[in-house]
This record gives structure tokens, sequence and C-alpha cells, in this order.
């Protein structure tokens, strides 16, 4: 009895070191962020959220901003989830419900190899392939509705159609995080109990009231994290936008326009900040509004699965 007891409070030990492990590493991190950034904090206040200004040069005031940064993030990120959430929970009912098992095999095996997939091989492709194509294919038809004399000009598609801009990097995007999304999602799908499905079709129901009433109500807690993961992958993805965002520091209503990210703003440019300090202590304020962006996304997240679940009536 003596030795279970003693296995029992070494497994209690443990878990809790890891768990405070993991609080203990947040902190830590948080804490980097701030000293290190402490200089850009001074200096510039809050202000250095709301001005787009980047002026780096030595010769000169040296002036830093985080406004366009955060604009190409978040538009990126929205443009991301618009295409891929939808497309991810048709996927992954079409696998568990709908498809022959084989298929489904093969496909779920198709999707965690995309998964899979560095980043920086997104990046190139999209640079080299993907936005000639975007220009030509989309962009292009886009800017003639611009100039139809007969309708009014839309201000999302307005400047010249290069190819790489805020449009392309945001479908990027979207076919990067649709492995991650659709593989929990269908996860989650397989573990809704068949006899709770079967119950349910034996009452006259069809596929559609089974998957929308029985099974995303099931497994609501499940896609809302699914989504959130490839938030914050898309949040925080760094060598693909890189590429192809065109890394301008610059707030523009067109899709079309090159913009510039938080996570490429700090990779681009880490290097040459080495030698002036408060141009690498603003990427590390930069690197700050990032991580309180992730904890805030992540907050939202908890509170909007407590508040659905209460609407459904799950505990």
């Amino acid at each position: 009895m003596k030795r279970f007891l003693n296995i029992d409070f070494t497994f209690k030990t443990l878990s809790m070191s890891g768990a405070l492990f993991q609080v203990i590493l947040l902190i830590a991190l948080l804490v980097m962020l701030i000293y290190t950034s402490r200089l850009a904090i001074s200096e510039f206040g809050a202000g250095f959220i709301l001005s787009s200004e980047w002026n780096p040069a030595e010769d000169e005031r040296e002036t830093y901003g985080a406004a366009a940064s955060i604009f190409g993030t978040l538009v990126s990120t929205f443009i991301a989830m618009i295409l891929a959430v939808p497309l991810s929970l048709v996927t992954a009912l079409f696998l568990v419900e709908l498809a022959p098992k084989l298929l489904s095999n093969i496909v779920g095996y198709g999707i965690e190899l995309l998964a899979a997939i560095p980043s920086i091989i997104y990046g190139m492709w999209g640079l080299f392939i993907f936005a000639p194509f975007i220009r030509k294919y989309l962009q292009s038809p886009l800017k003639g509705l611009n100039e139809v004399s007969f309708l009014p000009e839309i201000p999302l598609f307005e400047g010249p159609p290069m190819g790489i801009g805020i449009m392309t990097a945001g479908i990027v995007l979207a076919l990067m995080i649709l492995p991650f999304i659709t593989a929990v999602m269908r996860d989650v799908f397989l573990m809704v109990p068949q006899v709770l499905k079967e119950s349910v079709y034996g009452l006259g129901a069809v596929t559609y009231e089974v998957t929308s009433r029985v099974m995303v109500r099931y497994g609501i807690q499940g896609l809302i994290g699914a989504t959130f993961l490839g938030m914050a992958r898309a949040i925080g993805e760094t060598m693909a936008i890189t590429f192809i965002i065109g890394n301008v520091h610059k707030i523009s209503a067109s899709l079309f326009s090159p913009a510039t990210s938080i996570a490429s703003t700090i990779a681009n440019e880490f290097a040459e900040a080495y030698t002036q300090p408060l141009y690498i202590q603003s990427l590390m304020f930069l690197g700050l509004i990032l991580f309180l962006i992730s904890f805030i996304v992540q907050f939202v997240a908890y509170w909007w699965v407590g508040k659905l679940q209460k609407s459904m009536g799950v505990q």
C-alpha cells in the first residue's frame, strides 16, 4: 500500500511540476519581452501602437510605429480565417460522414502531409507560382471592375495588380492553416458516439440535420479550439508571409497593396537592427504586442466556448 502511495505522490508532483513550468515559462517570456523593449516603451509609449511611421535611418531621427504591422497581421489573418474555416468544416464533415472509408483515409493522410510542409515552401510557392496566377486570373479581373464607367469605384481593388500583397498573403495563409483546422475538426467529429448519430437517424433525421444538430453541437468546443489553433498559426506565421506580403509599412484599403505583418517585420529587420538600440528594442516591442494579441485571442476563445456551451445547454 505504501508503495502505491509513493507512486501516486510522485505522479502528482511530476504533473504539478510540468504545469508550473509552463506557467513560469509564459511569465518569463513576458518579462523578457518587456525588459528588452523598455527603451522603445519609454520613448514611444502607447503612441507606438497608433503610429504607422517606420524610419530606422541612423542619420535622421529614428521613428517607429506598429500600426501598419498590426493592420497587416490582422487583415491577412481575417482573410485566411474567412476562407479556411468554412472549407475545413465541410471537408471534415465529408471525410467523416459522406466519403467512402478508402477515400477518407487517403484524403486524411494527404491533409496530414500538407500540415507537415515547412512554411518556407509555402512562401516560395506563393511567390513564384501563386502570385503570378493571382495577378493574372484574380487581381486583373477585379481591377477591371474599377475601370467600368457605370460601376462605382471599389477601394478594395484600387492600385496595380502586382500579385504580391495582403490578398495573396491571406489566401496563402488560408492554405497553410487549412490542414491543421481540418485534421482537428475531423478528429472531433470522429469522437461523436456512433450510437448517438444512429438514434437521430432512427428518428427520421437526414444527414444535414445529424451533422448540424448533433455532431456540431457535440463537438463545439473542439471545433472552436481547432479554429483558434489555426488563427494562432496564422497570426504568428513568419517566413511564408515574408515572401509574399510585400514588406511595406503602409496602411491601405486596397487588397492589392503591399503591406507587412508583425512577424515578417521582425524576421526581415532584426539582423540590420542589431547595431541600433532603439531599432532593435522597437522590434522587441512588436514581439511583445504579438504576444499580447495571441493572449487576447486565447482569452476570447475560452470566453466564446463558455458562452456557446451555456446557450446550447452543454455543461
